[in-house]
Formats: structure tokens, sequence, C-alpha cells
């Protein structure tokens, strides 16, 4: 096997293991994840983030439907889109970062399917704020 002694000097060109000659990539998409030399999941972790918040669009017309319950809705949210985001995840390594990233998106489909309420002493509606967001779910 022909290498050089740092695997960072050589990023661009060629590598041979007996006689199979591979090119060097940064980025490659296996089994549905996008893996790099670096192995930092943040491409794949963004494209997931951006694939579910495709399906949540693709079902917000059953989303906005007020005959179906909001139980109903939430149970498709942790059935279809949670899955659509999750799929692959266990090889990944979670930084506090990619988690702040993964809850802002669920925070994010949660207000949108529980809208906002109507306080009475105040008289006005108001968003939920994150406690009450995880209180209710």
């Amino acid at each position: 096997m022909e290498r050089k002694n740092s695997l960072k000097q050589n990023t661009v060109g060629q590598f041979t293991i007996k006689n199979y000659t591979f090119e060097r990539v940064e980025n490659f998409k296996y089994l549905g994840v996008i893996l790099n030399e670096d192995n930092n999941h943040q491409i794949d972790l963004q494209k997931r983030i951006k694939n579910a918040y495709k399906t949540y669009f693709m079902l917000q017309n059953f989303f906005r439907n007020k005959n179906v319950s909001k139980q109903l809705q939430l149970r498709l949210k942790n059935t279809i889109i949670d899955k659509t985001l999750i799929c692959a995840s266990e090889i990944w390594i979670l930084t506090k970062k990619h988690r702040k990233q993964i809850n802002i998106f669920e925070r994010k489909v949660y207000r949108r399917i529980l809208g906002p309420v109507y306080d009475n002493k105040k008289e006005h509606w108001r968003i939920l704020p994150n406690k009450e967001i995880y209180a209710m779910v």
C-alpha cells in the first residue's frame, strides 16, 4: 500500500491498495449517509433536517386540517417526520451543537402543530414557550 505519512497531506489524487487504485474524495454518500474524511456529520445532519422539513411541508395540509386531532398530528410527526430525521443516526457523534439543531427543528414542528394558545389573563394569543411545549408532549 502506497501512503504518505499524513492523510491530510494526501487530500487529492489517488491511492493504491494491492492492484486496486482508488480516487480520493472529500465527501461521498454510502447507504444514504454522507461520509467525509474528517468524520464530521454536520453536512449529513443538515441534509436530514432539510429532508424532515420537506416531509413536514408535504404533510402540511394534514397538519392544518382542524378535523384531525392534535394527538393524531403528534403521532404522525413522531412516526414519519422523526424517522426521516433520525434514519441512520446511530453512527452520528452528537455534539451540543448538533443536539441544539435537532431540538430547534423539533420545537418548530411542535409549535406549528400545537399552534398559538389564547391567554385569558392578558386577552391575546401567544406562542408556546419551550417548557410548555415539552409539558404538552
